[in-house]
């Protein structure tokens, strides 16, 4: 696989977890947005680690159990870190913040504990790429400066961060499918005590049913092994930076499904968010170099 291909793979997962909002938007009325995430782990999971266990490539040797822990701790913490931090400060401030925050998370994770320093398409493209969602939420909502939601979201971005170059590591010596049903399983494991607290009727509708299988096995399980394909041939940093398509998703579904309207700021912020995966998508030489200690 090309590096130009590992880039679509981990876009296209972008553009399916973009669809998750407009999939909650069709869910029955009783859907709480916690429970929601966390039954999507849980399905995404369960349904990758049954596949892989009929195909005989489970195994519970040589997993690193501290990347596993972290990864499936990551992934668990980020759904109600988001979705709180949306509640509290609107989907505007809190969306920005937490998709803005975690490319620029990750950059510096990759520098501080692997000493791989992005290259300056990676930051062109990062810039653009925020800025391009700030102008998106520009006009949705009233904006809410919210200290905790905004730690809440800044929880998210760094959760995200985590989860993804976690991954990273466990893709070195496990198949990416095998990756992402030992870590969301778990991670759905980690959720399963908040289902206690939240209605669950709306799985046995009908409607509800189906969103839940779709947000599962489509939006969670397949994007998520989309993601780590192509993370195998990514760089953390720019992978999380491409999976700012997913917002880019989201609003367009809005406008033509929904029948949402978009300002021109947040049109512009599209155009923005479009040139910086063109930037990152451009990039012959890997979108990060090593220092040579010593």
């Amino acid at each position: 696989m090309t590096g130009r291909s590992s880039i679509l793979y981990v876009l296209f997962a972008a553009v399916l977890w973009g669809t998750t909002g407009t999939a909650q938007a069709y869910a029955p009325d009783s859907t709480h947005p916690i429970a929601f995430g966390a039954m999507r782990l849980a399905i995404g999971g369960l349904s990758l680690l049954m596949l892989i266990s009929l195909q005989g490539k489970f195994s519970v040797h040589n997993w690193p159990l501290k990347s596993v822990f972290i990864a499936a701790l990551s992934m668990a913490f980020y759904q109600p870190f988001f979705f709180s931090a949306v509640s509290m400060t609107g989907i505007a401030v809190g969306t920005v913040v937490a998709i803005g925050s975690a490319p620029i998370i990750a950059g510096i994770l990759e520098w501080s504990f692997y000493k791989r320093i992005p290259s300056q398409s990676w930051w062109a493209a990062t810039a653009l790429a925020i800025l391009g969602c700030i102008l998106l939420f520009s006009s949705q909502g009233t904006v809410v400066i919210n200290p905790s939601g905004i730690l809440l979201a800044l929880g998210a971005g760094l959760s995200f961060a985590c989860y993804t170059i976690m991954s990273k590591q466990l893709l070195m010596t496990h198949p990416p499918d095998t990756v992402v049903g030992v870590v969301f399983t778990l991670s759905g494991i980690f959720l399963a005590p908040l289902l206690i607290f939240f209605d669950l009727s709306w799985l046995v509708e009908l409607r509800g049913l189906i969103i839940s299988l779709y947000i599962g096995m489509i939006a969670t399980a397949a994007a998520y092994l989309l993601f780590a394909t192509g993370l195998k041939r990514v760089p953390a940093s720019t992978a999380v930076t491409l999976a700012l398509a997913e917002p880019l998703t989201a609003a367009l579904l809005g406008v033509f499904l929904i029948g949402e309207s978009l300002s021109l700021l947040s049109w512009i912020g599209i155009g923005f968010v479009f040139c910086a995966i063109l930037v990152l998508s451009s990039v012959k030489r890997p979108a990060a170099v090593s220092i040579n200690k010593g």
